[in-house]
Order: structure tokens, then C-alpha cells, then sequence
């Protein structure tokens, strides 16, 4: 039996068990009980759906679950544990004390309880890696972000450790069809991440693995003057050992954009606007003191760089481009004069502000 030629076996459900090295499971639930995996799976992975679709069509034989034999009669399942738990929850419900109510409701409608399963048993776990590698971080079944970083670093620790960081990431990216540039990001994203969960994600309220958005790191890496801030030049970054951190400046970029205020806000949203923003705010003197050290909020600390040019024009733009579409409706609406007069004024009025200020400061320019 070889890499590219697994053995088929039809193995009963008995045999097969939980991967419970997954490494889409949090960090609390490595090396977890089967109970406390299936309960987590059950409850975020919509697993009631996958029970009554096997339920009422029975196992589908082109999706074989990916195995290895650890011992006589013990077999893991490295691919596939989502359909394992559903198949398990249909003929055993009892174990879990989660969704008890639905869990009947997809056993009394079921009309299978699969007790063989078709599998494809591999001589090794590291056999299955580039398969999964390619389904899973470039194939149509996405892993969340920061279940692909997991992956990779865990394969780039038991295979390519011993290669300079450029290399491994290129070695990586081959087996998975990706570019060296982005796997690159993620390994040293993932670092950047051990440190914080190290550190009990500095005790923000609500936050730890299960909530912490892995993009945001790996976006925050892809700006140079983030990455700066947080003591990063990831292009020559050749050892992922000896990476270095600005470790309070990572702490200030974890609260910026996970500690929620009083009124459940964020300073910062992780999308990729506002990470511009901030990009283009660390790169201004004023404007970084003024965020950073004065408390300002991102929309005023930007007002203090040239991108508030862009931002005027932008608005500008866009309030144009709406009232455009207005114009176009009015002839088909039902809607009457008196219900939008007081916002028709303050549009005019607000168009006689904005002109008058901006005569007002060309004329004070002239002045000087």
C-alpha cells in the first residue's frame, strides 16, 4: 500500500474513531474526550443536517472517510470526522447531552443507520497531508483561516523545520497550489498568534481560539507599516524561530481590534478598509501619535494624513452616485412632497455649506 494507491475497506463503525488531533478542533479540545469532541462538533458544524441527509439516503460510497490503523481493530479517521459524527450520533444519540430534541427528531425520521462505513485506509498519516493540503486550504472544502494556519505549521514543523524559512514556504505552497508568499504570511501568522494565546490573549473578555479572527493577522501582515508597527519585516524574515515582536505593540494591535467597549465596540474593524486605514495612519507621524497615544478614533486620525483628500472626493462620489439614483426613481415612486422635504432641504443645505467652506478656506489661503 503506498501514498497513491490507498486500500479500500468497508470497516465497521466500532473501529473508527475521532481525530482528536484535528486541527480544525480549538486548542481546548486537543486530545479531548469523543463526547466532548462530538458536542462541539454537533453544535458548530450543523451536524443535525448532515443526520437527516444520510438518515434518508444512506452513506454516500463515493465519500470514503481517510484512515489510518493505529492498532488492531482502531482505525482514525484524518478526513471525514464530520461525517463519522453524524453517522455515530444516528445509531448512538446517548452520546452526547447537547441538541438531545433534534438528535430524535433525525433519528426517528431516518430511514439508514449505517454500521459499515467505505474507507480508504492510508499506511500513515503524513501520507494523507498533501491530499488534505490541497482539499482543504485550496480545494472546494474550505477550513477556516486559522485551521489552514494550524495545518501548515504543524506540516511545515514535521517536514520542512530544517530548511530556511523561504524555502519551506515554497515547498509548502507546492503541495498545496499556493504561493510561497502567502504560506510564508501564514507560518509567521501563526507565530504571531501562539504569542498571543501564550499571553491568554491578554485576558480580553470573550476572546481565545475559537473567537479570534486569524485574518486579521494575516491582512495585517500584508501592510508594511502594521507589520512595522508590530516589529515584523516579514521579506526577510529567514527563521520562524527567531522571530522577533514588538510584544507591547501586539498587544495594543490585539485590544485595537478585539477588547469591546461599553457599548460592545471595537476601535478597530478587521476588514480590509480600515486595516488600510490604520496602515496609512502608522506611516504618519501625527496622525500615529494622534491614534495611538491622544485616543483618537481611526476616522479622525486619518483626517491628519492626505488620504482625507481621497476620503472628501470619495463621499462626494458616492452621495452624488445616490441622489443620481433618486433623480432616476422619482418619476415612479408614490412618494409625497411632504414626507421627504426636510431631507431634500438639508441636502441643498448641506451642498451650500460644503461649497461655501471650501471657498471660504481657498480665499484664507490667498490671504497668507
Amino acid at each position: 500500500m503506498s501514498h497513491n494507491n490507498p486500500k479500500f475497506e468497508i470497516i465497521s463503525l466500532d473501529k473508527l474513531f475521532l481525530d482528536d488531533k484535528n486541527p480544525r478542533l480549538p486548542k481546548s479540545l486537543q486530545g479531548a474526550k469523543e463526547k466532548d469532541i462530538l458536542e462541539y462538533m454537533l453544535l458548530d458544524a450543523s451536524l443535525i443536517e448532515l443526520m437527516l441527509a444520510i438518515g434518508k439516503n444512506d452513506f454516500f460510497p463515493g465519500e470514503q472517510l481517510l484512515v489510518i490503523q493505529e492498532k488492531e481493530n482502531i482505525y482514525r479517521v484524518i478526513e471525514g470526522n464530520r461525517r463519522l459524527s453524524a453517522v455515530k450520533l444516528l445509531n448512538h444519540p446517548d452520546l452526547v447531552s447537547v441538541q438531545k430534541t433534534k438528535i430524535q427528531q433525525a433519528t426517528t425520521e431516518a430511514q439508514y443507520f449505517p454500521k459499515e462505513i467505505p474507507c480508504l485506509v492510508f499506511d500513515a498519516e503524513e501520507n494523507i497531508h498533501n491530499y488534505l493540503g490541497y482539499r482543504h486550504i485550496t480545494g472546494i472544502k474550505e477550513w477556516k483561516l486559522l485551521e489552514k494556519a494550524r495545518y501548515l505549521f504543524g506540516l511545515w514543523k514535521d517536514q520542512y523545520s530544517g530548511l530556511d524559512l523561504n524555502d519551506a514556504s515554497r515547498e509548502l505552497a507546492k503541495s498545496i497550489g499556493s504561493r510561497k508568499e502567502y504560506v510564508k504570511r501564514i507560518l509567521i501568522g501563526y507565530q504571531i498568534f501562539y504569542k498571543i494565546e501564550d499571553d491568554a490573549f491578554y485576558r480580553i473578555a470573550g476572546l481565545d481560539d475559537t473567537t479570534f479572527y486569524f485574518n486579521y493577522i494575516a491582512d495585517s501582515l500584508n501592510k508594511p507599516h502594521i507589520a512595522n508597527y508590530l516589529g515584523l519585516d516579514v521579506k526577510n524574515i529567514d527563521d520562524i524561530n527567531e522571530i522577533t515582536i514588538n510584544e507591547e505593540h501586539l498587544e495594543n494591535w490585539t485590544r485595537w481590534l478585539f477588547e469591546k467597549n461599553s457599548e460592545g465596540r471595537t476601535r478597530l474593524i478587521g476588514d480590509s478598509f480600515h486595516l488600510n486605514a490604520l496602515n496609512k495612519v502608522l506611516s504618519h507621524k501625527d496622525a500615529r501619535v494622534a491614534f495611538i497615544e491622544k485616543g483618537y478614533s481611526l476616522d479622525l486620525a486619518i483626517d491628519l494624513t492626505d488620504e482625507a483628500d481621497s476620503q472628501f472626493y470619495n463621499y462626494l462620489n458616492s452621495a452624488l452616485s445616490q441622489l443620481q439614483n433618486s433623480d432616476r426613481l422619482v418619476v415612479k415612486v408614490n412618494v409625497k412632497h411632504a414626507a421627504v422635504s426636510e431631507q431634500l432641504k438639508e441636502i441643498r443645505s448641506l451642498a451650500v455649506k460644503i461649497n461655501r467652506s471650501l471657498q471660504e478656506k481657498e480665499e484664507d489661503e490667498d490671504d497668507i
